[in-house]
C-alpha cells in the first residue's frame, strides 16, 4: 500500500488527535493512531478507550487499501519538523514496515497490527439528532468549561449540560458557588425534552477542534454515549450519567437592585485590587451607590490593602457585597459584551451577571455566590 499526502495538513491533523490519547494506557495499542486507508482517503484515530476521535485527509495519491498503528510519539516527532512538502507513505502489508519518503530524506518505522484497536459500539437507533453551528457549539463550550466542577462525589457537577427542550437548547455548567446558563433560542425539541451532560475531557476537545471551523456539526446522542460530527471529522465519547440539579431554582429573580458598568474598565479594576486580598479567600467587597462601584480587598495577615473606584449606573439601594475576584474576573472574561449587568437583591442572595447586548438567538446569563463580609 502507497499514499501520498501534504506534511503540513498531517501534521496538524495528528496534533489535534494527540490530545485525546491518555497518559497511562491500560491497553497500549492505545498509545497509537489507527490510520485507515480507503476510497483514496486516510482517516485517523485517536482513543483513549471512552474517547475517539477522527480525522480525514483526502490523499493525493493512493495504491492499495488498508490499516495500521503507529505509536503517536513516533510519528509526531517524525512530521512535525518538517516543511510544507509531499509524503509518500510506503507500508509492506507482510512485514507491517514503514517508509516515509520527503524532498530531502526519508524515515522508516514499525506499525502495529490494526486489529487489537478497540472499536466504540454504533450510536444506537433511538439516539436524538440535532444539528448546530459548530463555532455557535463551540462559544457556548467555551464559555461555560470554567464553571464546572472537580467533584468526585457529584460527577455531573463536572460535565456541562446540554438541556434540549420545546423552548431552546440551554447549555449549562455549575460548580455550586457560580453558574452558567447559555440559552440557543433557535434549537428547539421536535418531540419529548430531552439531555445529556458532556464531561470536561471531551468538552476541552471539542472546544478546540470546532473553534477552527466553519459549518454545521451534527450530534447523535443516547443514554451513556455522544456523537459529534462535522466537516474533516467526528468525535465520540462516553457521557456523564446522573440527575442534573435543578440550575432554574437557584437563580434569583426578584433583583430591584441593579448595576450597569463597562467590562474591561471593572475587570481591569479587579485584576488590580486582587493581588492584595487574602490568599486563602480571594475576597474582594463590592461597595455599591449611585453613580459609583468601589472594590476593595484586605488581607490582615501581611497588612496589605486596596481599593479603586470607578464610574457606573446603579440603581438600588447603597449596599456591600463580597465576592470571590477570581470567579468575577473568569465572569468577566467570559463575557464579550462591551457593558455588563449586575443584578442584585440582597448582600446574602447571588448576584447575576448578564451582557447588556445579547448574541442573536441567545440569552447568556451568570451567577456568582456572595461571601461574607466582616464588617
Amino acid at each position: 500500500m502507497q499514499f501520498t499526502l501534504s506534511s503540513g495538513t498531517l501534521n496538524a491533523r495528528l496534533q489535534t488527535l494527540v490530545r485525546v490519547i491518555g497518559g497511562k494506557n491500560a491497553i497500549s495499542i492505545l498509545d497509537c493512531f489507527l490510520f485507515e486507508v480507503a476510497n483514496n482517503t486516510l482517516t485517523v484515530t485517536a482513543s483513549d478507550a471512552e474517547n475517539v476521535m477522527q480525522a480525514t485527509i483526502e490523499l493525493d495519491e493512493c495504491t492499495g487499501e488498508g490499516r495500521f498503528a503507529l505509536p503517536n510519539h513516533t510519528i509526531l516527532n517524525a512530521v512535525k519538523e518538517l516543511p510544507e512538502q509531499p509524503l509518500q507513505m510506503t507500508i509492506d502489508d507482510q512485514s507491517l514496515s514503514v517508509v516515509v519518503d520527503y524532498q530531502n530524506g526519508s524515515f522508516g518505522l514499525a506499525a502495529l497490527a490494526a486489529d487489537d484497536y478497540p472499536v466504540m459500539p454504533d450510536m444506537s437507533d433511538d439516539a436524538t439528532v440535532l444539528t448546530l453551528n459548530q463555532q455557535l457549539l463551540a462559544e457556548n463550550i467555551s464559555r461555560s468549561l470554567f464553571a464546572t466542577a472537580q467533584d468526585e462525589i457529584r460527577p455531573v457537577m463536572g460535565g456541562i449540560l446540554f438541556d434540549l427542550k420545546t423552548d431552546g437548547l440551554t447549555v449549562v455548567a455549575t460548580d455550586g458557588h457560580k453558574l452558567v446558563r447559555n440559552r440557543i433560542l433557535n434549537v428547539v425539541a421536535e418531540e419529548e425534552p430531552t439531555s445529556f451532560i458532556l464531561p470536561q475531557k471531551p468538552a476541552q476537545l471539542l472546544k478546540g477542534v470546532l473553534a477552527k471551523g466553519e459549518g454545521d456539526v451534527v450530534v447523535r446522542f443516547a443514554a451513556n454515549s455522544c456523537e459529534f460530527k462535522y466537516d474533516g471529522g467526528e468525535f465520540r465519547c462516553r457521557l456523564i450519567e446522573g440527575r442534573y440539579p435543578n440550575y432554574n431554582s437557584v437563580i434569583p429573580t426578584n433583583n430591584t437592585n441593579c448595576l450597569t458598568a463597562d467590562r474591561k474598565t471593572m475587570l481591569g479594576a479587579l485584576k488590580r485590587v486582587l493581588p492584595f486580598s487574602s490568599e486563602s479567600s480571594r475576597l474582594v467587597r463590592f461597595h455599591l451607590e449611585k453613580g459609583l462601584l468601589r472594590l476593595q480587598a484586605s488581607d490582615i495577615d501581611f497588612a496589605t490593602s486596596a481599593k479603586e473606584s470607578i464610574a457606573c449606573e446603579y440603581n438600588g439601594t447603597t449596599m456591600d457585597i463580597g465576592f470571590k475576584g477570581d470567579s468575577v474576573c473568569e465572569i468577566l472574561n467570559n463575557l464579550s459584551s462591551d457593558e455588563v449587568t449586575v443584578q442584585l437583591a440582597d448582600p446574602s442572595r447571588a448576584g447575576v451577571f448578564v451582557p447588556v447586548e445579547q448574541p442573536e438567538n441567545q440569552e447568556i446569563l451568570m451567577l456568582m455566590m456572595p461571601m461574607l463580609l466582616n464588617d
